[in-house]
């Protein structure tokens, strides 16, 4: 017969060793205790982080025990989900062995994952935005492609316009003539 009581002590013993500065108990009746879990440091120092809330179930190892999320940071829901399906699969898996760290490194995996993934995703969108500046630089230069009927209607303003400057110029001209002395 296995002593229940037994492992769940040395396992919070080992834990509480494992992760002195996230590791907090919160009753002893039924043995509540919470591990905060952050990723490595991304690009900028950003971390994404998740606290998990374990309750032993009486017969923990052989059942599983509970567990939640009870903070995150950084974290979308899409992500949050994806942990709790890793939870479950992990739970499963390890039955019958003690598993809270197997259960804490796998989310700390997924979490630097996430990290990861978030990195990609920043590093995509630049160059996203760069591309759209080179089509848009494309653009600015491309110009209008020139046709012979575009040509003429282009031909036609400049030569009225020519025509005006040199009206206005004849005129300037005239007038400074009249006002001009003559010996």
């Amino acid at each position: 017969m296995t002593d229940y009581s037994e492992e769940q002590r040395n396992e919070l013993e080992a834990l509480e060793s494992i992760y002195p500065d996230s590791f907090t108990v919160l009753s002893e009746k039924p043995t509540t205790f919470t591990i905060t879990v952050t990723s490595e440091a991304g690009e900028n120092d950003e971390t994404v982080q998740t606290t998990l809330k374990f309750t032993y179930r009486e017969k923990y190892p052989d059942e599983t025990p509970l567990y939640e999320i009870v903070s995150q940071e950084n974290l979308d829901d899409n992500d949050v989900t994806d942990i709790i399906k890793l939870l479950e699969q992990q739970a499963e898996e390890n039955l019958g062995m003690v598993m809270i760290f197997t259960l804490v490194s796998a989310v700390q995996e997924k979490l630097n994952e996430i990290v990861d993934q978030i990195k990609t995703r920043r590093e995509e969108e630049k160059k996203q935005k760069e591309r759209e500046a080179e089509e848009e630089e494309k653009q600015r230069f491309h110009g209008t492609p020139v046709t012979i009927e575009n040509f003429l209607n282009w031909k036609a303003k400049f030569d009225a316009e020519l025509l005006e400057i040199k009206r206005k110029k004849m005129k300037e001209e005239e007038q400074a003539g009249k006002n001009k002395l003559s010996g």
